[in-house]
């Protein structure tokens, strides 16, 4: 019979599983965006003349988007299917042979180096969206930067960077729409790693104390027996 633990570690790996899978689609998104309708230029208003503004700077950060889809797929196919074949031998296992298989212990140790890289992903990500935030773009200086060429000034995450052109005097709605759903998008990818951190770190706390579950009642099993075979000697003698 399995363990009940075992029934909750499987609905907690199905909702980390979905979790990352959403993570990864809303960052593919925004790569999508900024290899197409991103790149622009969009038409700006301004005096005496509009000008075209590149659609990226010349200093965007995409490393935390990196960080971010990496630690999703690492939930969505270490711990998600990688979690499904462990616990479909871990049952196996225990009705065949009364133990726990070694695939589960390893995939155990995954769900802890799974929990530190969304750990460290999410630290990341917000650090650098926070120390990038609240700036503006000097309308001045893009108009004498004008597309092609990119804006030049300070570092920028396209969350960022996009939430800053929205404060432009923009002379197409099409492109304003466009931003406006887009920034969301990004928005949502980076507060998506809350949720996949407290799912992960609530999984992890399950595996481990299953894994802590089944080597004391493995220790009880071994205690037994040997106390059996040394009743059985003395009985002998």
């Amino acid at each position: 019979m399995a363990s009940p633990l075992i029934r909750y570690i499987c609905i907690a790996v199905a909702l980390v599983a979905l979790d990352g899978a959403i993570g990864m689609a809303l960052v593919t998104s925004m790569v999508g965006f900024l290899a197409n309708r991103g790149k622009g230029p969009f038409e700006v208003a301004d005096s005496p003349s509009n000008f075209a503004l590149s659609g990226q700077p010349a200093n965007l950060i995409v490393d935390q988007g990196h960080t971010t889809n990496g630690t999703c797929g690492t939930a969505l196919i270490l711990v998600g299917v990688g979690g499904v074949l462990a616990l479909v031998l871990e049952i196996k296992s225990r009705k065949k042979c009364g133990k726990s298989s070694k695939i589960f212990y390893l995939w155990a140790l995954c769900t802890i180096l799974n929990w530190l890289l969304t750990l460290t992903a999410l630290i990341y990500t917000f650090v650098v969206t926070t120390m990038t935030d609240n700036q503006t773009i000097d309308i001045a200086l893009a108009a004498a930067n004008k597309a092609p060429a990119k804006y030049p000034k300070d570092d920028w995450t396209p969350e960022n960077w996009y939430t800053a052109v929205l404060d432009l005097p923009l002379t197409n709605d099409g492109d304003r729409d466009v931003i406006s759903r887009n920034v969301s998008l990004m928005r949502g990818w980076r507060f998506n790693i809350i949720p996949l951190f407290i799912l992960g770190f609530v999984l992890m706390d399950l595996v481990i104390l299953e894994v802590l579950r089944t080597r004391k009642q493995s220790r009880g099993m071994y205690g037994r027996a040997a106390s059996g075979d040394h009743s059985s000697g003395d009985q002998k003698v």
